[in-house]
């Protein structure tokens, strides 16, 4: 397994755990579907134009960044909300490098799945980077 795939899939756990907290901390009506999974749902298509996967290819450069950045900090957390904390930080920074690229968590949780699961796509990402 390459480690776009393993860093993809790390990534989208930690962009999973968004729905919880939000959960825990309503927003308004609006945000909450900022993290749903239309690929993952079935209801997309994975026909997505160069320019989308190019940003895709770009946001995921950055949120490997956010990762490791955090990645040590939460695994050596005194405490398990320590780690909670530092995770949801660690999220936000991601969001946040995410849409700076112009792309929505949506698209690019969709975009995440689709190279996780269809090789047609896998295959166009890793041919344009």
């Amino acid at each position: 397994m390459n480690k776009l795939l393993v860093s993809i899939t790390a990534s989208l756990a930690l962009l999973a755990t968004a729905p919880v907290i939000a959960q825990q901390n309503p927003a308004p009506a609006e945000q909450g579907s900022g993290f749903s999974n239309p690929a993952a749902a079935g209801s997309q298509s994975t026909n997505y134009s160069d320019a989308e996967l190019k940003q895709f290819i770009e946001a995921q450069s950055g949120v490997m960044e956010v990762r490791e950045e955090y990645i040590e900090k939460i695994e050596s957390a005194e405490s398990q909300q320590k780690a909670q904390e530092l995770q949801m930080e660690a999220n936000d920074e991601m969001v946040s490098v995410i849409e700076d690229v112009g792309i929505d968590i949506p698209t690019y949780n969709a975009i995440a799945t689709a190279y996780s699961s269809e090789p047609k796509v896998r295959n166009r990402v890793d041919a344009l980077m």
